[in-house]
């Protein structure tokens, strides 16, 4: 079996394991927070999550313990393509048809974010399938 690379990784904190699961505090901090200027343009981003990752070894890790939590590279262009290439090749496909079919442009927007408001419920009712495709890995330091 191959073993796929990692393409997305964070450092986080355990903050409990229990029935096959560990519980990983991580804060996600965008590239441009580091900068010196950040404070003051106000792009830069910090996130706080909390997420509980299935592990095999869940009785190994404990709380306050450093840890690293992975998505592989296959999983993380998936992702690439359910939240930003689908809807997009959507919703041009959608304004192109209509705009072809000479509908008046206030259709063709209309149709536009109804057929992308579709994608979005469709993901929303689906959400435990499309989660079951995206499973994390926690690693000691």
């Amino acid at each position: 079996m191959e073993k796929t690379r990692p393409i997305a990784s964070h450092d986080g904190t355990v903050l409990s394991s229990a029935d096959g699961k560990v519980k990983v505090h991580i804060q996600s901090i965008s590239a441009c927070a580091t900068c010196a200027a950040h404070a003051k343009c106000g792009f830069a981003e910090s996130k706080e999550k909390n997420l509980e990752i299935p592990s095999a070894d869940w009785q190994t890790f404990t709380e306050g313990e450093p840890v690293t939590v992975h998505i592989d590279e296959s999983r993380g262009m998936l992702a690439v393509w359910i939240a930003y290439v689908l809807p997009a090749i959507l919703m041009i496909a959608t304004i192109v048809g209509f705009s072809l079919a000479h509908m008046p442009e206030w259709i063709v927007v209309f149709s536009a974010f109804a057929v992308l408001g579709l994608y979005i419920l469709i993901l929303y009712l689906r959400r435990r399938k499309v989660e079951s495709h995206f499973t994390l890995t926690v690693t000691k330091h």
